[in-house]
């Protein structure tokens, strides 16, 4: 007979992941708003969107908007759309990560950018300038956010490469 496990014990050896959530945000000129991590942050020097890791019990649209707003200022006027997810095997030995994506809409013009302290730059980014910008993901990624964020669809990611 085969010995059944206590959940407690069985929820164990489940595989863990560690989830993030962040925002893709565009302007008037479909440029995609990304911050750059400052000196000492573990990414410095490179762009990405605003977001980061899920507190403990949070969803990850609250943890998007809560992100959006630590990182940026911005608090939007609306939920933000469900834009896809990424799921990868194992980022910088941490194994794996499962980022959820969200469209929050198009910035007002002259938007004011409030950075939090783990950021030094923002800027807006064209899809031609993302293969000459150091990024935290893959342009592929970004573009393919861009796309659905624009047709309105959903993207399912692997590895930050559209599935």
């Amino acid at each position: 007979m085969e010995r059944v496990l206590p959940r407690a014990e069985w929820v164990k050896t489940l595989p863990q992941a560690i989830v993030g959530s962040c925002v893709l945000l565009l302007d008037h000129e479909d440029r995609i708003l990304l911050l750059r991590y400052a000196e000492g942050q573990p990414s410095a020097g490179t762009w990405g969107l605003p977001g980061g890791m899920l507190d403990h019990g949070e969803d990850p649209l609250s943890a998007a908007q809560r992100e959006l707003h630590e990182e940026t200022g911005i608090v939007l006027d609306h939920p933000p759309r469900f834009l896809g997810y990424d799921h990868r095997a194992d980022v910088k030995g941490t194994g794996p990560v499962i980022d959820f994506f969200f469209y929050g809409g198009t910035l007002a013009a002259g938007q004011t950018i409030s950075r939090s302290p783990e950021h030094d730059k923002n800027g807006l980014f064209t899809l031609n300038e993302l293969p000459t910008t150091p990024l935290t993901s893959h342009p592929p990624t970004l573009t393919a956010l861009h796309t659905a964020a624009r047709s309105g669809t959903v993207v399912c990611l692997r590895e930050g490469q559209p599935l």
